[in-house]
């Protein structure tokens, strides 16, 4: 009887996670103009260039910095309504990210969104910039991303945030991260990304690499 040849390993299909907020777009502007409507009903001083410099952290936290905690939720909950009116026209994609999509589209994988911000919202800016996703998970952060990451079975996530790099770490996925938020180099190695790149246009590249490595 011919023995018979052992298959290969199974290698599961690729699935690719990205954060939204600046590491896909940069909705500084959106959010800076949603703040400041806040803070012009409310009368509240908000310094919008501070808060746009620290993006990642859910809204709570940020409202939390400018309102007594009895209003943290009710400024927050206004906030996105402000936000999905007059935020999202004022955002772009950042350099690569079109291409670090189709990247993954066209290496047969899929493309999933894992960030913190609401989800209406996240799906109002993707839809507006014509940005297409295979799924999309929000209001999670850091840790909180990897029961979504590991759902979809993500194997690569890529963000600017120093949570994203735990979130991706939590869920055994591998963490790219990108220059483009609030953090440089050497504080999102230090935290553990596996490799840290500018910005997303050297993302399809690095992919073509990470996929032609021996497993």
């Amino acid at each position: 009887m011919t023995p018979l040849t052992p298959l290969p390993p199974l290698v599961p299909p690729l699935a690719v996670g990205f954060d939204l907020d600046m590491t896909l777009i940069d909705s500084r502007p959106g959010i800076a103009r949603a703040y400041g409507i806040l803070a012009e009903e409310t009368g509240t001083e908000i310094d919008t260039d501070l808060v746009v410099s620290r993006l990642g952290p859910p809204v709570e936290i940020e409202m939390a910095n400018w309102f007594p905690p009895e209003d943290v939720q009710l400024m927050s909950d206004r906030y996105r309504k402000l936000y999905a009116e007059y935020g999202v026209a004022g955002v772009t994609p950042l350099p690569g990210a079109r291409e670090a999509l189709a990247a993954v589209h066209a290496a047969g994988g899929r493309t999933v969104v894992v960030t913190g911000k609401f989800t209406p919202n996240a799906r109002l800016n993707l839809e507006a910039l014509d940005m297409r996703v295979d799924a999309l998970h929000g209001d999670v952060f850091a840790a909180g991303k990897a029961e979504a990451l590991r759902a979809e079975g993500v194997r690569v996530y890529v963000g600017d945030h120093l949570g994203d790099v735990e979130g991706a770490r939590e869920a055994d996925a591998f963490p790219v991260a990108v220059t483009t938020g609030p953090y440089d180099a050497e504080s999102l190695r230090a935290a553990g990304a596996g490799v840290v790149l500018t910005d997303l246009t050297a993302f399809p590249a690095w992919l073509t690499g990470y996929l032609a490595a021996p497993c």
